[in-house]
């Protein structure tokens, strides 16, 4: 059976030259009456798709028209069809971030990569970390601190050298930044089931935001972070470079 098309994509110059030339070859409808989202853009753009997208609960089917394009496909304008029919789909769910800013007040957000915790001054951070209700860092002294996905490993993890997790394992990266004490914490692999409560330690002399993918909430006092399983996304892939593939050879690359 044929599938319903939509195309969506950035406002970039590569990006809309391939909406142009995929939306003559190729059939499409409004995403209200569509059976796949067809993302042109890098993968800030794919994030933001997926975000914007949630609530449809379609499959998005991403092509690499920006820099890295490591949640994306390789961009082909030939047998999109085909592609499509044969792709391989990856379920992924969003970190929830329950923030109360020091003014008390409350906001929620969705992150696919990851949480972060950044200091807003020259002043390092200070944290508490605790773990399901029990206490595992009294105060950890950093310029931040991130929860990411497997899917976000590769990223600001990876960068901040957070392990890389595999799709599928269940369980999440707790990773500082640039920790100064304790000095020898490295971070910690966590369940998926795990429930984070960073809280910031005189929020008033250190200012502390929160950031969920690309949205940032500016003088927290505490953050909340978990799991939304209620939230999957299913994402399609090629088979011969899946997602999965792609982060296994993170591991191996030099």
């Amino acid at each position: 059976m044929s599938k319903k098309i939509t195309f969506v994509g950035s406002r970039g110059q590569d990006a809309e030259a391939a909406m142009a030339l995929l939306s003559k070859k190729y059939e499409t409808v409004e995403a209200d009456e569509a059976d796949i989202i067809v993302a042109l853009g890098g993968d800030g753009y794919m994030l933001e798709a997926i975000h914007r997208n949630m609530q449809r609960n379609l499959p998005i089917y991403g092509m690499n028209r920006g820099t890295v394009g490591f949640l994306l496909n390789a961009f082909d304008t030939d047998n999109l069809m085909d592609r499509l029919d044969n792709a391989q789909e990856v379920k992924i769910c969003p970190l929830h971030m329950k923030v109360t800013t020091d003014s008390g007040i409350e906001q929620d957000a969705y992150a696919f990569n990851e949480v972060s915790l950044l200091r807003q001054t020259r002043q390092a951070a200070n944290l508490r970390v605790a773990i399901d209700g029990k206490v595992r860092i009294e105060t950890l002294m950093c310029d931040g601190c991130l929860v990411a996905t497997p899917a976000g490993s590769t990223a600001y993890n990876l960068s901040a050298h957070g392990p890389i997790l595999p799709i599928g394992s269940g369980v999440l990266a707790l990773t500082p930044i640039s920790a100064f004490r304790p000095r020898r914490w490295q971070g910690a692999v966590l369940h998926q089931d795990a429930r984070i409560r960073l809280t910031v330690l005189d929020h008033y002399k250190r200012p502390v935001s929160a950031v969920a993918d690309a949205h940032e909430v500016r003088n927290i006092a505490e953050v909340e972070i978990s799991l939304a399983t209620d939230k999957e996304v299913t994402l399609l892939f090629d088979p011969d470079h899946n997602l999965e593939e792609r982060i296994l050879n993170e591991q191996f690359t030099p």
